[in-house]
């Protein structure tokens, strides 16, 4: 590539963050190029709701399964359903498949494609930042090149390397590790002597596990995804390991004998960056950013809007030339966002503390006002206010089983 090409936007990570912002910003008629690794598949358990399918445009063939229900199980093994009303569903993606395709869109929008790992940045004589890569496949084996351009996204990710050179703190967030397995989708019914069925499988149904012995802080999942099904689990706590537990979750629910296709991990961070922006030509977004939802460690959704916000920021700075115009991304995604993210990192920290208020936690989803208020919530990615009634008794029923009113 040459080096003479100075382009407006250089977007450094290609995943649903890099690629929806590389997306909007060549659409706008801007020069862009998105920088990404090839071949890494970000560990995850592929739910998206209605609201990014929406808002994204994601055509109906990315959707491998639509997920109905949930089933939440307690540390006793109780199991409550919480069925979606009417015609809501979650959205199931694979990511080997999702991520590329919205690479190619950012392609088809106009955007220059590089294969290459990120190594730095640095400024030359004119000011303008010039990004560092190897380019090519594999990792280290290739020449370091590089390229001008006049801003920089940095959506590389939880341990991003641009956020720890651009950005004051950036390496002091916390992590969840999240591990998952992809497996062959079991059969639903279970033939005489067929060993990769299960019969808690449901092809339709997203398991949770709130059970210290699969993750002590966290949750551990089985999320369908048609021909394949993503198990998995986190935890902050190192010590604690992650493949065992996964194994257990396979054996206690039949799991064990399906094919496994891959192993994925990767560190998920717990809460937004105080800054994402260096006030001069770069701006971090997804979860280099941190946006991560507590709790659920739903990300897909908050990376794209994050990656949305960040272009618009950087696409702001170019026309009015005015770098202060990068703060934007920040603010207006805590705008939108921070409400949930607080009432979600308070519920990490008190229900995931023990066994005891896990199980009252799941004891609480069983009631339909929770159930009803929680997908709402989700499937538009807003606070519900419509009903304050239901508010004020979801109130009270948590008081009461916090205080050990109601019996888990």
């Amino acid at each position: 590539m040459s080096q003479s090409i100075l382009y407006d936007v250089a977007v450094i990570g290609g995943g649903p963050c890099g690629a929806t912002a590389a997306a909007d910003l060549a659409r706008e008629g801007l020069s862009v190029v998105l920088i990404d690794k090839a071949g890494r598949i970000k560990p995850c358990g592929g739910a998206i709701p209605p609201r990014l399918i929406r808002d994204f445009d994601i055509p109906d063939e990315l959707i491998v399964a639509r997920v109905k229900s949930a089933q939440i199980i307690a540390p006793s093994a109780r199991a409550v359903d919480m069925p979606i009303d009417g015609e809501g569903f979650v959205g199931m993606v694979d990511r080997e498949h999702f991520d590329e395709w919205l690479r190619e869109r950012a392609r088809r929008e106009g955007a220059t494609r590089v294969v290459g790992a990120f190594e730095r940045l640095s400024r030359d004589a004119s000011g303008q930042v010039r990004v560092f890569y190897r380019a090519g496949k594999e990792e280290g084996g290739k020449q370091v090149e590089s390229l001008r351009a006049r801003y920089v996204i940095g959506a590389d990710g939880a341990l991003s390397a641009i956020a720890r050179q651009e950005l004051p703190d950036a390496g002091r967030v916390s992590y969840v590790f999240a591990y998952h397995e992809i497996v062959r989708s079991p059969r639903v019914a279970k033939p005489a002597g067929d060993q990769a069925s299960s019969p808690r499988f449901d092809a339709n149904r997203c398991d949770i596990y709130y059970d210290g012995r699969v993750s002590p802080d966290f949750y551990a999942w089985v999320f369908p995804h048609g021909d394949t099904t993503s198990i998995g689990t986190g935890s902050a706590n190192k010590g604690f390991s992650l493949r065992s537990a996964v194994g257990e979750v396979r054996r206690s629910t039949g799991l064990e004998a399906c094919e496994t296709i891959r192993r994925e991990g990767a560190p998920i961070p717990l809460r937004p960056l105080k800054r994402w922006d260096n006030g001069r030509d770069c701006v971090v977004a997804g979860d280099a950013a941190g946006v991560v939802a507590p709790a659920s460690g739903e990300g897909i959704y908050y990376a794209m809007a994050s990656g949305r916000l960040a272009a618009q920021s950087v696409s702001l700075a170019i026309a009015t030339g005015d770098a202060k115009c990068l703060g934007l991304a920040r603010e207006r995604f805590m705008k939108i966002h921070r409400k949930v993210f607080f009432i979600l990192g308070i519920m990490q920290y008190f229900w995931y503390a023990n066994d005891a208020r896990r199980e009252r936690f799941v004891s609480m989803c069983a009631d339909r006002d929770v159930q009803r208020l929680t997908w709402q919530s989700y499937m538009n990615k807003e606070l519900v206010r419509r009903n304050p009634a239901a508010h004020i008794k979801i109130f009270f029923k948590d008081l009461a089983h916090l205080t050990g009113m109601i019996p888990p």
